[in-house]
């Protein structure tokens, strides 16, 4: 009896639990993240702020919740829509795992505005957020190494070479400005001696699809962006063949 006590408590407390992260992630959509307030999710919720405070000790325990839940989402639906393509079909892979990023966002702009719009002041994210944020760049991270991984040993281009001339306009300095990145691709095994120019171009690839998203959201694309669904697919298309997705050779 005893047992099952706890059993029901544990799933109450789960429901409650669960309502409150509902609840917060519509304010986000109505109100934007800087403007979360515990008070508030808890008249949604039909509970007194003490009431809260026992599952959230403070708005940023709520952000930290709503950051791992969201980032979590994201990941399992880029996830979910590149695993079934051909393996060898690099494009068709970036595309799905692109598309995805797209449907959530649109899905979920409150969340999108969380996870890659402007920082909410006074909050810092702690590092239990990382691997979650990981997900769905990985995704994209290893279509590209897998493209480069299946002509391994072949050189990179003419044109894909630094300093190749004007029609790349490729700083000197390029290379460097992604040694981060470049360690981190190598660090999470995703290749041994990863080109920084590969790296470089992965890493403007990933900025331009959730910039893109970004304009779309936040009413930056008015008047400009006839079609945004058109208008991303062609973009993320254009992205994998400058990514070497289609003949990296």
């Amino acid at each position: 009896m005893a047992e099952q006590a706890r059993t029901a408590r544990s799933l109450a407390r789960e429901a409650v639990h669960a309502s409150i992260l509902t609840a917060a992630r519509a304010r986000l959509t109505e109100e934007g993240p800087a403007q979360l307030s515990l008070r508030a999710v808890a008249r949604d919720v039909g509970l007194v702020s003490s009431a809260v405070y026992r599952y959230f000790p403070s708005r940023d325990d709520l952000l930290t919740a709503l950051l791992v839940l969201d980032y979590d989402e994201l990941g399992a639906a880029v996830e979910a829509a590149e695993a079934p393509v051909d393996r060898a079909d690099h494009v068709g892979r970036w595309v799905a795992a692109c598309r995805a990023v797209r449907q959530w966002a649109i899905g979920h702009p409150g969340d999108f505005a969380l996870l890659y719009g402007s920082p909410v002041p006074g909050y810092v994210a702690p590092q239990d957020t990382i691997e979650p944020a990981s997900r769905t760049t990985h995704v994209l991270v290893r279509v590209v190494t897998d493209a480069w991984a299946d002509v391994a040993g072949s050189e990179l281009p003419p044109d894909w070479r630094l300093g190749a001339g004007p029609s790349i306009g490729a700083r000197p300095g390029a290379p460097g400005s992604v040694a981060d990145a470049v360690a981190y691709t190598r660090a999470r095994g995703f290749h041994d001696d990863p080109s920084p120019e590969v790296v470089l171009r992965t890493l403007m690839a990933w900025t331009t699809v959730f910039g893109v998203l970004s304009f779309e959201l936040f009413g930056h694309a008015v008047g400009s962006v006839t079609d945004p669904q058109a208008y991303f697919d062609e973009v993320v298309v254009r992205l994998a063949h400058d990514l070497g997705l289609a003949d990296p050779r």
